[in-house]
């Protein structure tokens, strides 16, 4: 699932394939959360999320 959330106003989710990209990834982190939907809110809020970045959360 990919999560985005430009300027905290618009929080977008996408099923499907994992991005691709020709420019290196950021990174990665693992968190813990109750369910998915827990997990995308949490990530909702991070920076890059609302500054019109996108991160992907795998179950």
């Amino acid at each position: 699932m990919q999560v985005r959330n430009p300027e905290a106003r618009d929080l977008q989710t996408r099923d499907g394939p994992f991005m691709s990209s020709a420019l290196p990834i950021a990174g990665f982190a693992i968190i813990e959360a109750a369910d998915l939907a827990a997990a995308i809110e949490k990530v909702s809020q991070v920076p890059c999320a609302v500054a019109h970045g996108a991160f992907e959360v795998w179950p």
